[in-house]
């Protein structure tokens, strides 16, 4: 019987994290993203306490930078679509690599390298590796260690991912290949993700049982009844609820934006918590932290990074000890 992978704060061996890479997607958010990632690897290896970080570039003009903003870090060159590594990366389950079907997001942004990405990290760390026979991206799932896992209905029951499994067919494959034991299904993810509703951005587990979610800021958060639908859910599951500040509307261009704390890493030594500049950044750092007493809880922020549609969370992986 498959186990479960071990929780996000389990002692990790390393981090993998995607390094901005190409200039035609990036734009001129590709310099000032490139930083961000470079200070979420430093906040993480802690001057050597923390953990061994793989940059890993999709060309080897993006190494060379990597390796200039970031040289205690071990850089892995690798072509990659972008740098979305908690989704088309492996999930370590029982010392060997799962890999899974990866079709762009429901089709959304199908690029060069995404499906393949995983098996070629697995290689790299020297890794077995298997791939399971359906779509399935890393950030739609979320797990406490034992068995018990959080999603999204809008993202794992999306038409454009497995249109010919059911809720129970799912949740079998997700026994099968991840050990899970119990799916507690959440509604609708944030407003205007275009992954359809990761739960790495509404609601984490910050310990066995125990859940971290938004609760709204302002009347004009766009996700109010989002997180008190997904509040609801969770606590019918009989899980405890830690509600944390939400940065309530964040906009870019005009546009909503999703935003997230909940989109925070768990590395050995430091959780590292994006920021956006929103009125309650400071005081999502210090309820997070109130979470996490043996870790240093860091905000940096993570603009640029979400202008290609994620955050810290969404670029990494980790590798368990």
């Amino acid at each position: 019987m498959t186990s479960p992978p071990l929780p996000e704060w389990a002692s990790h061996a390393a981090m993998w994290i995607g390094f901005p890479s190409h200039a035609d997607l990036w734009e001129d958010n590709l310099a000032p993203a490139q930083e961000e990632v470079a200070a979420l690897a430093s906040a993480l290896w802690q001057d050597g306490k923390g953990e061994e970080i793989r940059l890993v570039a999709a060309n080897d003009d993006a190494a060379a930078q990597a390796r200039r903003l970031a040289p205690f870090t071990t850089v892995i060159v690798e072509p990659f679509g972008d740098i979305w590594l908690r989704d088309t990366g492996p999930i370590i389950v029982d010392g060997r690599a799962q890999g899974f079907g990866f079709n762009g997001w429901g089709g959304k942004y199908a690029l060069e390298g995404d499906g393949s990405i995983g098996e070629r990290l697995a290689a790299s760390a020297s890794l077995d590796y298997t791939k399971a026979d359906w779509i399935l991206e890393g950030g739609a799932i979320d797990g406490d260690g034992t068995g018990t896992f959080i999603t999204t209905e809008e993202c794992l029951l999306n038409p454009n991912r497995n249109p010919e499994l059911s809720r129970e067919q799912i949740e079998a494959r997700l026994s099968s290949d991840l050990g899970a034991r119990r799916i507690v299904w959440l509604g609708k993810g944030l407003r205007n993700d275009h992954t359809d509703g990761h739960v790495d951005n509404l609601a984490r587990f910050v310990g066995e049982g125990r859940v971290a979610i938004p609760m709204p800021e302002g009347e004009d958060d766009p996700n109010e009844l989002i997180y008190a639908d997904a509040a609801e859910r969770l606590l019918e599951a009989d899980l405890d609820v830690i509600a944390i500040p939400s940065p309530g509307k964040v906009e870019r261009d005009g546009e909503i934006v999703p935003a997230s704390y909940m989109n925070f890493l768990i590395g050995n030594a430091a959780v590292v918590v994006p920021l956006y500049g929103a009125p309650n950044d400071e005081a999502a750092v210090e309820a997070i932290a109130d979470l996490f007493p043996n870790h240093q809880v860091i905000g940096l922020r993570a603009d640029r990074i979400l202008t290609g549609g994620g955050s810290f969370h969404c670029i990494s992986q980790q590798v368990p000890a």
